[in-house]
């Protein structure tokens, strides 16, 4: 595999477990020395553990991203450690508790404001600042298909991934003759622990979740991993303020 991020720094936040695990492995596959942030360690170590047979560099930094003071000793450490940042991968994210709109909680609907939006905001405040020195740099926030349309039953969920599409597309037109390109990613149904948490792991609920998408299957973390790294490459050089629906083509057949 070419190795077009050598000498290169990515940050992925939520980057111990599924989408966040495999793209931060993808970003090591290609050079990339590559720092993982996450509110909870993987004991098991297997994010690490895979870089390190890819013959990557990561580096592990425990972080809440709805903390701004999180968020601050996140970045200190990646600027102490490599004195660069070039791409990041704003992906830690929760769906919360389903709920009807009437019947969502206050302490639901923040928490999860909080994270999924804030928490983006908050990263790509800090990362902007850094990047607009090297006048170069790519990000890309994981928004969702419930960014594009919506779900019953996920109010607070629906409406942090719809502003992540919309501050993606601010941030990007800001910095666009800046040299910093913004995007976002909007998975489908990818096999990762939250579907796991929404499915029940009930072969039943899984395969009608299936019947949802044209391709007839769930996605595989490493298949959003693949358009995260692609839309951080030169070969993506002419995208911005795009949010770019890797879904088996659900978004297409509503």
């Amino acid at each position: 595999m070419d190795k077009i991020f050598e000498n290169k720094v990515a940050l992925v936040t939520g980057g111990c477990f599924g989408i966040g695990q495999a793209t931060a492995v993808a970003f090591a596959k290609r050079g990339a020395r590559v720092v993982i942030a996450d509110w909870i360690e993987d004991t098991e170590r297997e994010t690490l553990k895979q870089i390190e047979a890819a013959g990557g560099e990561v580096l592990f930094v425990k972080c809440d991203v709805s903390n701004s003071d999180d968020i601050t000793a996140m970045m200190d450490k990646v600027f102490s450690s490599y004195g660069r940042l070039d791409y990041a991968f704003n992906n830690a994210g929760i769906e919360g508790v389903s709920a009807l709109t009437q019947d969502c909680t206050k302490e639901n609907w923040e928490k999860t404001i909080a994270v999924n939006l804030t928490g983006i905001w908050l990263c790509m405040k800090h990362e902007l600042s850094h990047m607009l020195r090297q006048r170069k740099g790519a990000i890309v926030n994981c928004a969702s298909v419930a960014g594009l349309i919506g779900f019953t039953g996920l109010p607070a969920y629906v409406a942090s991934k719809h502003a992540v599409v919309g501050i993606t597309r601010t941030a990007a037109l800001e910095n666009a003759k800046l040299g910093i390109r913004i995007n976002a990613v909007c998975p489908g149904v990818i096999r990762t622990a939250m579907v796991d948490r929404l499915t029940g792991k009930d072969k039943v609920v899984e395969q009608q979740f299936m019947d949802m998408e044209p391709v007839g299957r769930m996605g595989e973390p490493s298949e959003v991993a693949e358009a995260v790294v692609w839309l951080c490459s030169d070969a993506a050089s002419f995208v911005t303020g795009h949010a770019l629906a890797v879904d088996g083509g659900w978004i297409a057949g509503r």
